[in-house]
Parts: structure tokens; sequence; C-alpha cells
């Protein structure tokens, strides 16, 4: 920084301090009070100005920031922090309602946001994640070679690798988009290892697999007898993730109505349990993913557009298989070890070629599939070209539409001889087809019944 000399690290195992900037004075004398309640020092400045002179002479732990300031905003904080002083995460209070406010703070790279008037127990619960968490370089927790599950070097893999290490520090929700098959909830799993929730729970939920008329109980938990059948209290999956990270695959599948609570629920950190006369908060990290294209389905009118915003703050894309095809090798080498522990066969050189030069429409899922079939087939230690059984095209019958046949007829055949001949492989065990072709089971029910294919 020009002009003056960065404040020094504090010891391990010093209490950290706190910059609280806050233009109205008894919200930074309740701010001072919580923190020294919690064993921690604060100082207090009015002005983006005097926030300047704190951070240029003092290193802190935290620093919590109003929106609106006399001479600038929140964002300004948020924006020199993350340029000048990089481990120090930074938290954003809004007005109440003020959505907009929140989703920008994240974006410029907040840690995270309270809304006015402040909870003391959201207060809390932030300040103490925000403490605990890791350096910069990771070297304050012992959370093993992460970057080495997501295997391979190639310029699209290595991209994901240093964003999942950014978005760790944060607490922004992340929209995983990719896909299917690309490694999505694996990317999940990755973000909460390396973040300060890394020994609370990883929740995953398959949105599309939950009967519609159970999504409310099931996400948000039941009193007894709130209905016939609930015997008993029963926490959902926010209180199942307390203090971890709520993982929400296919969320495009969510119904309208659901989508309604849920928004809720990620707006104000509360949940009320089916059966509940009060709310109670919710620690949770929100982390989405869907093979769908997320905007596309706002457009239809399918997803709404304001749950859309506060899910998608910050997008990680996964990338296809075929985008990384220098991958394959070393993915193909893990694989084989995982599959046949440690007496894996060796590629024929020419299996090798097939498949590098495959396309992998179910990409990283699909390859494993292959792999663990050929691992059946093959005679001995050697894995044949004929032993992966790729699905090839037949460019005279399959890439060109037939004779009077419209678009939609040719794509529908081409589709039905897929699902066809995945059923036939898996002795129409649809649970098993679905996963080798990459799609949800509910996807592939759907277009069973779309293309009327009977066993």
């Amino acid at each position: 920084m020009t002009g003056t000399s960065r404040p020094e690290r504090r010891a391990r195992g010093e209490p950290a301090r706190v910059l609280v900037v806050d233009d109205e004075a008894d919200i930074r004398e309740l701010l001072d009070l919580t923190l020294a309640r919690m064993g921690l020092s604060a100082d207090c400045a009015a002005t983006v100005a005097e926030a300047k002179v704190f951070l240029a002479r003092e290193r802190y732990g935290l620093c919590l920031t109003d929106m609106r300031l006399p001479d600038g905003t929140g964002l300004d904080i948020v924006r020199l922090i993350g340029a000048e002083y990089g481990e120090t995460p930074v938290a954003v209070i809004t007005a109440f309602g003020s959505a907009d406010n929140a989703v920008a703070a994240l974006k410029a790279g907040a840690f995270d946001y309270l809304s006015k008037p402040v909870a003391l127990d959201q207060l809390r619960t932030l300040i103490k994640s925000a403490i605990n968490l890791p350096a910069r370089d990771l070297d304050l927790r012992n959370v093993g070679d992460s970057r080495a599950q997501l295997i391979g070097s190639s310029a699209a893999i290595t991209h994901v690798q240093e964003t999942i290490e950014k978005l760790a520090r944060s607490q922004a929700p992340v929209y995983i988009s990719g896909e299917s098959g690309s490694g999505k909830e694996l990317a999940a799993r990755l973000i909460h290892s390396q973040s300060s929730r890394y020994a609370a729970p990883f929740v995953p939920v398959n949105c599309g697999a939950i009967p519609e008329n159970l999504m409310e109980s099931e996400f948000f938990g039941y009193r007894k007898g709130a209905f016939t059948g609930a015997d008993a209290d029963r926490e959902g999956f926010f209180q199942a993730a307390k203090g971890g990270t709520l993982f929400l695959d296919e969320v495009a599948d969510l119904p309208l109505a659901m989508q309604v609570k849920l928004l809720r629920a990620i707006q104000e950190k509360r949940v009320r349990k089916v059966g509940s006369a009060t709310e109670e908060p919710v620690d949770v990290r929100i982390v989405s993913a869907t093979h769908r294209n997320l905007k596309d389905c706002v457009d239809a009118g399918t997803f709404r557009q304001d749950l859309y915003y506060r899910l998608n703050v910050i997008e990680l894309r996964m990338p296809p298989l075929r985008e990384r095809q220098e991958d394959i090798p070393p993915l193909v080498e893990s694989i084989l070890a995982r599959i046949c522990e440690g007496s894996a066969p060796v590629l024929a050189e020419e299996a090798e070629r097939a498949l590098c030069a495959y396309s992998y429409p179910g990409n990283v899922r699909e390859l494993e599939n292959i792999l663990e079939r050929a691992t059946a087939l093959c005679a001995g230690k050697r894995i044949e070209v004929d032993d992966l059984q790729l699905l090839a095209s037949t460019p005279n019958d399959e890439g060109i539409c037939r004779a009077g046949e419209t678009l939609d007829d040719h794509m529908n055949r081409v589709e039905r001889q897929i699902i066809l001949d995945a059923l036939a492989k898996t002795g129409f065990n649809r649970t098993a087809a679905a996963r080798a072709l990459g799609v949800t089971f509910r996807s592939l029910r759907y277009r069973i019944e779309r293309l009327g294919i009977e066993e």
C-alpha cells in the first residue's frame, strides 16, 4: 500500500480485533458491547476515511461495516479490504429488506451480511464463523490436499480449483452450473471442506427426488402432531446442516410454492417448522446446482427471478469433460485404481486413444461407468477397445434426418434409442439407467413416458 506500512500479523493465540464502521453511535455501542462480551476488542469508525486510518495501522480479524456512510458506502470498504487487506473478512450491515445491497456486497467480496435491526444471535454466529476463518494460505488448519480430488492439470480445471479456494473464504451463496456428471457435488464438498464450516455437516439434498407434498417438512422439519403420522418432533435439512453447508442439487426441480418458502428462509436466515407458531434462526451456507440452464428456467417462468439472484450470487461453472480432454489419462488412472483397489488392468493403446477421443455426454460419471463395465468385461489384465463399448454415432442413420422426418421426430428417435440401449444394458433398472445416462431419475421417467417406452 503506497505511503504506509502494512500492519504486522497478530501473534498466534492473541485475540483478534474487530473494526466496526457505522455512523450511528448506538449501533457502534451495541456492536462494541457484543464483541466485548465475546472476549473481543474493537475499534470504531464513523466514516470511510476513519476506517482507512484504522486499517492502515492495525490488522483485524473481522470488519463489520454499515452500507450507508457519510463519505461513501460499505462497498467502498469491502473493495478496499479485498484489494489491500485480503486476510480480513468483512461483513456488511444492510437496511431491512434491502436484498439488492446484500447481494451487491457479497458479489463485491463480503464474507456475509446482516440486516437491520441486527439480531444478536445472528451477529454472534457470524462473528464466531469469521474469527475462525483459516488464513488465505490455509496453513492454520490441516485440510489435506483437497485439490487432488479434482484430478487434472488443464487450464479449465485449474481455474475451478483456484476459484474454489476463493469461494471457501466467503459465506456467499454459490451456484454451481454444469452438465450432468461434471462434478458439481464434488465442487460443493470441496468448498465446504476448505471453509470455516469444515467441522460442521455437509448436507446434500436432491431437490428432484422429494415428493412435493413433503418438501416443506423435509426442508424445515415439523412439530409433533402437525399432521397425521407426525408422532414426534423432527428436524429438517436446514437444522441438520446447522453451522455447515446445505447443498441443493437439481434446485431447478423445486416447485414454485417451495421456491417462495426457500427464498424467505435464505433472506431472513430463519425457518418455521410445520406446526410451529414461531421461527427459529438457522446458520447454514447455501450452495446450489443444476444441470439445467437456470436463467432459461427464469425466462420460462418455472423458476423465480428473486430466488435466482439470491442463489446465484457467485457462479462456479464446472467444465464438461470434452473441454479438458488432457485430464482424461490421469482420471482413468485414478478411477481404475479406485475400482480395482490396487490391481487395476492396463489400457491397450487403442483403448486409451478411444477414451481420449470420446465426447462423454455423461462427463466424468460416464467415464466411471465405462471403466467399471470394461473391468468386468476384459479378459485378464488388459482392457481392449471392444471392452469399452463406447456409444458410436452412425452418420448415415443417426447423424441426419430420414426422408420425410422432421427435426423433432429425428431427435425423439435418437433419444428413444439411447434410452432403450441404456435400459437394456441395466436390465430395465431405471435408477441404474438414469445414472448411466447422467440424468436424474425424475428426468428419465418423464422422458420414458413422453416417448412411450414400455418394458
